[in-house]
């Protein structure tokens, strides 16, 4: 999906995640989860076995979040609990109603990490940015993403450095120097982080930077197929999900 308009998926990923939030239906977020797997697998040839990492990643920060939701405190100890048990005079247990507001909001939430992984694997980075500067927003804001988003993988290639150059030193081979080569390797990240942004820095000065970083932007030309294509789809989906909440 590369030769499509980004600004296209850019609107596309974020009309479907506002549907997706905003009709609170678990049949709605699962069309959504599947919608955007479909199309990051099969259109955009992304490897299933791939997507399906990613997916696990965010999922599992859901469920240890849900889990507050699913379970109630009661002081009373006939509360209508489906499983639960007695702690001093109270009860801690799993509701129906707990159970189907956890459902739902783990549905939803991660309805909307998919519409972001579609964003995010059919559109470099880049030009994202671009249609962000588009849109008119700050250029602060801009920027910082920019910095932000050349820093993790700055970040990202250090500590892999160093983490090799420690575990061909037997610095994980114990517990013990396991947590003292795991200091080790934060602090030297802290120096290395401010390093290389002092180098960054005077990288922008010699090209004269004035407080704005202008990248080129590839014209892309709108496509009157992508926009149709993706207006059936949020029109079903917004359909679908109208009737299964009525």
């Amino acid at each position: 999906m590369r030769h499509i308009h980004p600004a296209e998926k850019f609107a596309f990923a974020l009309t479907t995640m506002i549907i997706c939030l905003a009709l609170s239906t678990s049949i709605t977020s699962l069309l959504v989860i599947l919608l955007m797997a479909g199309l990051v697998i099969i259109a955009g040839r992304i490897p299933a076995l791939f997507y399906l990492k990613l997916m696990f990643l965010p999922m599992f920060f859901l469920v240890v979040g849900v889990l507050t939701v699913a379970f109630s405190f009661s002081p009373k100890d006939t509360y209508p609990f489906l499983w639960g048990f007695k702690l001093g005079g109270y009860a801690l247990g799993v509701t129906a109603a707990g159970l189907a507001t956890a459902r739902e909001l783990f549905l939803k939430s991660l309805g909307a990490v998919s519409c972001l992984y579609f964003l995010s694997l059919t559109t470099p980075m880049v030009e994202i940015l671009a249609v962000l500067r588009n849109l008119k927003l700050p250029s602060l804001f801009i920027e910082l993403m920019t910095l932000i988003y050349r820093f993790i993988f700055i970040l990202l290639e250090t500590t892999e450095k160093i983490f090799i150059s420690q575990s061909s030193r037997w610095g994980y081979a114990t517990v013990k120097t396991s947590y003292f080569s795991l200091g080790q390797l934060g602090a030297n990240l802290l120096t290395k982080s401010y390093y290389h942004s002092q180098m960054l820095f005077t990288t922008l000065l010699a090209r004269c930077y004035q407080g704005n970083i202008n990248v080129l932007e590839k014209p892309y030309p709108l496509s009157g197929k992508s926009i149709a294509m993706f207006t059936v789809a949020e029109l079903i989906l917004l359909a679908l999900g109208l009737w299964f909440k009525a």
